[in-house]
């Protein structure tokens, strides 16, 4: 799904994570970028999410880990949260610490 033109990918969901305008709210820096973080101890090292998000994610240590904490919007990293069985990958805004997946 993408956005308007020349904004490019929009989170999914029927007006996805930040309502009908599909984007993060503005922060004051100009800044869309993600925090994502795994719960090392309720992750299962599945590697879904390595699968799910080739680049994103890589299981070491019987842990799934971020390749990076912050990084741009990337629908595959929402799919990935969507998808880990133990709801363990948190993804937020970076600036204001809203919940982006997976959803409550």
């Amino acid at each position: 799904m993408t956005g308007p033109a020349g904004e490019g990918p929009r989170p999914p969901g029927p007006d996805g994570p930040y309502g009908a305008e599909g984007r993060p709210p503005d922060t004051g820096a100009g800044e869309d970028m993600w925090r994502v973080r795994v719960d090392e101890k309720a992750c299962m090292a599945t590697g879904i999410c390595a699968g799910t998000a080739p680049g994103r994610f890589r299981v070491h240590d019987g842990a799934s880990h971020p390749t990076s904490e912050i990084i741009p919007p990337a629908p595959e990293v929402i799919d990935a949260a969507e998808s880990c069985p133990m709801e363990a990958i948190l993804v937020t805004h970076r600036g204001t610490g809203a919940r982006i997946a997976p959803e409550e």
